[in-house]
């Protein structure tokens, strides 16, 4: 899949990626982190109206490799919702135990997934499910999601 950015910087945690979803009715543009040393990307989809309720931001499980210039990521399709103010939940099971069954996901990446998600619940449990201060925790004290 090809998309023009809008926003792509490098950053002391990772990467900082924006850019406009024009097919998309309800969001205008999708907000990207590429945390490498967490082996997490954060997303957040931008209401396309302001008056809008926003969706979850969603922590994904990836393999991040950096070559350079350039930053190719491997999905290990198992993440985290975190609606914010109330408790994250784990997302794309069935997705994850389909690839797994199916033998597309190894199992190193498979452990892996497991490891880098539940570690990040429990870490984002105990900031109350406030993605904003488990960041800070985590040394990033970058606005989520910037403005």
């Amino acid at each position: 899949m090809s998309r023009h950015l809008s926003t792509c910087r490098v950053e002391p945690w990772g990467l900082r990626l924006e850019c406009p979803t024009p097919e998309d009715p309800f969001s205008d543009s999708e907000v990207t982190w590429l945390m490498p040393s967490l082996g997490l990307r954060l997303t957040h989809q931008r209401p396309r109206s302001r008056h809008a309720r926003s969706g979850p931001s969603v922590l994904s499980a990836v393999r991040v490799q950096r070559d350079g210039r350039a930053w190719r990521t491997t999905d290990l399709l198992l993440g985290l919702a975190v609606p914010g103010g109330t408790t994250a939940r784990i997302v794309r099971c069935e997705e994850f135990a389909a690839a797994v069954a199916g033998r597309v996901l190894g199992p190193g990446d498979a452990d892996q997934a497991l490891r880098t998600v539940h570690r990040t619940l429990e870490e984002v449990s105990l900031h109350r499910h406030d993605l904003g201060s488990w960041l800070t925790h985590r040394g990033i004290y970058d606005v989520w999601p910037s403005l």
